[in-house]
């Protein structure tokens, strides 16, 4: 059974309901009666497990966490807005003002602007590493360290980081690691190498079809004995885990970032979500193979093309020994100059031009111009945007109608 194979039948199973409504149930309600003081009561401390108020969670989302959590092996999630709403959940929930952050890698846009523009403006401090500076990753781990931030494939300059040795890093030094695993579900999980958060911009390949803006970050169990989090680095999170052991850092999510920021999902947004989600093996085994086809035969006309997967990637060797369920749906052609591209991407004919990956259809958009167009030139070099960048996310459609599409383009 391939690695895929398995979540074909595990997710339809966790989602769709054998007594009852099939589908998932969407319940659209922005409060909750509950019955009686004494229900409340309990409600508010914990201990009654119904819904609160829509801001910190509704029904339909829980499901939606429920089958995440399960699906990562962790503990239980949180889903929220979006795909930034969780990073910026799983990050303000720990650090406070002083601490610091290391972000690795080749970052998305906003992920990059989070860290060095957000969270410097609250007194957060972001050090960035490319992925593997591993010897300068740990020594610039100091007493003020509360979390290191990589993606599980540069976004999308696709590098490709060795997630369980920086695991060990973060292992070693008592500092929590978040991978950003939106571009590779079901090919990577970071719970088993080492991370303690995992986020997901569901928005992209775990929705699949454009239709809903969302996120997640799940998380894995507190230790009953020694964990990092129950050191004097995180000691401002042990209240939470006095009160709620092993799922504590769910808790911390929900009342440190949830409950006072408002990122709650929309209850037909996480809907959305669990119908996509049924079919999530299918599309990633898909297009692990279209998107190694495509850019081969791209490579081979000539284009700039880059992909772990072709041989002369950086983390070609990586990519065979780590990324057996391949690495998501990106890759990028590198052309001359800006109107070069502008002259690719316009004559695209099956190609949608938009800034969303992870689609159904094949997308393609210029980085320079849009979502890296604010970015100094030192930026855009560190983040491996140079000027004639184009990312192309793979779609469902045949791979040879896609390379017929970009052979048609270039010529």
């Amino acid at each position: 059974m391939n690695r895929f194979e398995k979540y074909n039948t595990q997710l339809v199973q966790k989602i769709g309901a054998k007594e009852g409504p099939i589908s998932p149930s969407i319940t659209h309600s922005a409060s909750f009666g509950y019955g009686s003081c004494e229900t409340a009561e309990g409600i508010f401390d914990g201990s009654v497990k119904k819904p609160l108020y829509a801001r910190v969670g509704n029904p339909t989302s829980a499901q939606l966490e429920s089958v995440l959590a399960q699906m990562e092996g962790g503990v239980g999630s949180v889903a929220t807005a979006s795909g930034m709403a969780a990073s910026a959940l799983a990050v303000m929930s720990i650090v406070s003002a002083g601490d610091e952050v290391i972000s690795i890698g080749g970052l998305f846009g906003g992920s990059y602007s989070l860290f060095n523009e957000t969270l410097r403006r609250f007194g957060v401090q972001s050090h960035f590493f490319a992925v593997d500076d591993l010897d300068a990753i740990e020594a610039a781990i100091n007493d003020h360290t509360k979390l290191i931030f990589l993606e599980s494939v540069g976004n999308p300059n696709l590098q490709l980081p060795d997630i369980a040795a920086i695991g060990a890093i973060a292992r070693k030094q008592g500092v929590a690691l978040a991978v950003d695993n939106t571009v590779t579900p079901l090919c990577v999980r970071p719970l088993e190498l080492g991370a303690d958060i995992v986020i997901y911009s569901t928005t992209k390949l775990i929705t699949g079809n454009a239709s809903a803006l969302g996120g997640a970050a799940i998380y894995r169990a507190i230790n009953e004995s020694e964990d990092k989090f129950k050191t004097e680095r995180y000691q401002d999170l042990h209240p939470f885990m006095e009160k709620m052991g092993a799922t504590a850092l769910i808790g911390v999510a929900k009342k440190r970032a949830m409950r006072d920021l408002g990122m709650s999902p929309d209850a037909f947004g996480s809907y959305l979500t669990l119908l996509g989600l049924e079919t999530l093996g299918l599309r990633m085994e898909r297009i692990a193979q279209s998107v190694e086809r495509v850019a081969a035969a791209l490579h081979h006309t000539g284009l700039h093309v880059s992909h772990p997967s072709l041989l002369h990637h950086p983390h070609h060797e990586r990519y065979k020994t780590l990324f057996e369920g391949g690495c998501g749906p990106l890759l990028t052609i590198d052309c001359a100059d800006k109107s070069e591209a502008f002259r690719l991407l316009n004559r695209l004919k099956l190609t949608t031009i938009t800034a969303n990956i992870g689609d159904s259809r094949t997308l393609a958009l210029h980085m320079a111009s849009t979502i890296y167009r604010d970015f100094d030139a030192p930026t855009r070099a560190f983040l491996g945007i140079t000027p004639g960048l184009i990312r192309v996310s793979i779609g469902l459609e045949s791979p040879q109608d896609i390379i017929d599409d970009f052979v048609q383009a270039a010529t």
